[in-house]
């Protein structure tokens, strides 16, 4: 296997332009276990743990290469909360919002509040640079439109974001696990409000009749509280796996949008 380990951008992107299908590595929290498990066996790997460039947080954009850890003490409320259930310590320092992005797996705990945003997704090659949607970026399980010769910059967040947010998640213990299901609400002093699930669907899922209603009041009555946890339930697609039931995911997704909802509201 032949591995490099660039310490700039371009000499990332010339790399990765000689060798189109070599195989980026960050924190390899993801990867790691795919090769460990002798499930890929890349023949060659670009390391970019080295390149400052990705590890830039200006603002809004976060940048690929910015640890769990940073986005635990960072400035997005929802996003730290989801940054603190992501694995162990270990795991946070190494885990990164790129790595995030790349895997593109449906319980990845950064997705959920992306989503909530609807965040752009910053590329860049020798080609050039090019920014995506979140959902034009993640197309389905683990599928993403990253091109050969691309390399993830990070996430580009809206210029301003509510105050009122917040990410919670499901899993089979209280810490260290997958989810089985996640959820982040963003919501407005107007009440406009944003809601993201994931584990709930191929990518992360958005239910827009339930964002309708909660958006609908200032105030939110209990009546309206039930009806968005009705049509949270009705609008997430899991499935049955080792993890849960497609029915108790179904239940936890609208319980977890209603908590959250009576919680920031």
């Amino acid at each position: 296997m032949d591995t490099v380990l660039p310490t700039t951008l371009d000499d990332a992107l010339e790399a990765l332009a000689a060798d189109p299908e070599a195989t980026i590595l960050a924190g390899g929290t993801d990867l790691m276990v795919e090769v460990n498990y002798a499930a890929l066996r890349p023949s060659s790997v670009i390391g970019v743990r080295r390149i400052s460039e990705l590890k830039e947080w200006d603002g809004r954009f976060i940048g690929s290469g910015v640890t769990y850890t940073r986005m635990e003490h960072g400035p997005v409320k929802a996003l730290a909360e989801a940054a603190r259930t992501v694995g162990s310590p270990q795991i946070r320092n190494a885990g990164t919002l790129g790595g995030n992005l790349g895997t593109a797996s449906p319980a990845g705990d950064a997705l959920p509040v992306l989503a909530a945003l609807d965040a752009e997704v910053v590329l860049r090659s020798t080609r050039g640079e090019r920014t995506l949607r979140w959902d034009d970026f993640i197309t389905g399980v683990k599928r993403t439109a990253l091109a050969p010769g691309e390399i993830i910059m990070g996430a580009r967040l809206p210029e301003r974001i509510p105050e009122r947010q917040a990410f919670a998640k499901i899993g089979i213990r209280n810490a260290m696990v997958i989810s089985i299901a996640s959820c982040c609400v963003f919501r407005d002093e107007d009440g406009a409000t944003t809601i993201a699930l994931g584990s709930v669907g191929p990518t992360p899922v958005r239910p827009r009749r339930a964002e309708e209603v909660a958006s609908s009041e200032q105030t939110l009555s209990e009546s309206t509280l039930a009806e968005v946890q009705r049509l949270v339930a009705e609008e997430v697609s899991p499935i049955t796996d080792h993890r849960s039931t497609e029915a108790y995911r179904r239940h936890a997704s609208g319980v977890l949008a209603r908590r959250l909802l009576e919680r920031i509201a």
